[in-house]
C-alpha cells in the first residue's frame, strides 16, 4: 500500500512547533505518513506600508504554496483561515483548530513615551494584513480605544516589523515569539498581549484517514512539548538573523508557549469570529459555516 504524502506550508515556526517535533521524533513515520515542509517566504517579506487590507491577498504578499498546489495543509490564525476559505481557488476548507494557542504582543521601543494601549490612539501599529498580527491588534486595541482611533498598517512579516520598530519608522508593532523576547532583551516595552487560536486548512485531496494519522502524530508531539519544550525551541530561535541579536532557548518564557490537542472548529466559535470580521469589513457577509468548514477531527 502506498504511503500517503503530505506537504505542509509553514509560517512563523512557533505556530508549527508540534508538527516540527512530530517530524523530529519520527511520529509521522510511525503513522505511515510522509510529511514534508515548505516554508513561506514570510518573516523577511515586506513592502511599503499599506493601510488598506483590500489591496493585499489574504494569502499574503508572497507566493502561496497552498494556492499553487505545492502544499495541501496550511496553519495560521483563526481569522485569516476563515477569510482564506472564502478566497481559496483550490477548495481549501478549515479542518480543525490548530495545536498552537500562542500570542502576540503590541510593543514599542524603550524610549517611546507610551506606557499602555490607550497611548496608541492615532498611532500606527505595524502588522501583516490577513495574518494574526492584523487581527489580534484590532481585537486587542478595541478594548481600549474607539475603532476610529485605531490605526494599523501592513509592513510584512515579523522580521520586517521588528526592523521597522527598531529603526523608528513605525511607533508600534505586533510581534510573536521569538521576536517578543528579542525585543524585550533590547529594552522594548509590551503594551498589550493576547493569546488566540488558529486553524488548519486542507485541500480536498487530504482524506480523513490521512488527516487522522497526522493528527495522532501531532497529539503525541503536543504531549512531548508539554513535558519539556526546551529541546525544541532551537527551531524558533534560529529564525532570528545574527545581525539582529540572539535569543537562546532558555530565554523564551514558557508561559508564552501553549500547545493543546487539535480539536474540531465549532460553529458557535466560527459565528462569533465571522460576525466580528464582517463588522470590520474584513470578509463578505454571504458566507456560512457549512461552506467554509469541514472538520476532520472528532471530539
Amino acid at each position: 500500500m502506498t504511503r500517503p504524502k503530505v506537504t505542509m506550508e509553514l509560517l512563523s515556526l512557533v505556530f508549527s512547533l508540534p508538527q516540527l517535533v512530530a517530524k523530529d521524533e519520527g511520529y509521522f513515520d510511525d503513522e505511515g505518513v510522509d510529511v514534508e515542509f515548505v516554508t513561506k517566504d514570510y518573516a523577511r517579506a515586506g513592502i511599503s506600508p499599506v493601510e488598506d487590507h483590500q489591496l493585499l491577498s489574504s494569502f499574503g504578499s508572497t507566493k502561496s504554496h497552498f494556492e499553487s498546489g505545492e502544499a495541501s495543509l496550511y496553519r495560521a490564525c483563526e481569522w485569516g483561515q476563515v477569510r482564506r476559505t472564502q478566497d481559496t481557488t483550490v477548495g481549501g476548507r478549515i479542518v480543525s483548530k490548530r495545536a498552537a494557542v500562542n500570542g502576540q504582543a503590541i510593543m514599542v521601543r524603550g524610549d517611546h513615551p507610551a506606557t499602555h494601549p490607550q497611548d496608541l490612539a492615532g498611532k500606527t501599529v505595524a502588522v501583516n494584513f490577513h495574518h494574526g498580527s492584523h487581527y489580534v491588534a484590532l481585537q486587542t486595541l478595541e478594548g481600549f480605544l474607539p475603532r476610529e482611533e485605531i490605526k494599523i498598517a501592513h509592513y510584512g512579516g515579523p522580521q520586517v516589523r521588528f526592523e521597522a520598530l527598531r529603526d523608528g519608522t513605525v511607533e508600534a508593532a505586533a510581534l510573536m515569539e521569538p521576536w517578543i523576547t528579542l525585543a524585550e532583551k533590547q529594552g522594548y516595552k509590551v503594551l498589550a498581549e493576547a493569546f488566540y487560536v488558529g486553524a488548519e486548512i486542507a485541500s480536498p485531496e487530504v482524506d480523513a484517514d490521512t488527516y487522522e494519522r497526522i493528527n495522532r502524530a501531532v497529539v503525541r508531539a503536543v504531549a512531548k512539548i508539554n513535558e519539556d519544550p526546551r529541546p525544541y525551541l532551537h527551531h524558533l530561535t534560529a529564525e532570528i538573523p545574527a545581525e539582529l541579536g540572539t535569543v537562546e532557548p532558555h530565554e523564551i518564557p514558557l508561559g508564552r508557549l501553549r500547545y493543546v490537542d487539535p480539536a474540531p472548529y465549532p460553529q458557535d466559535q466560527f459565528q462569533r469570529t465571522y460576525d466580528w470580521m464582517v463588522s470590520w469589513g474584513l470578509i463578505e457577509d454571504t458566507n456560512s459555516y457549512d461552506g467554509l468548514v469541514k472538520n476532520l477531527v472528532e471530539v
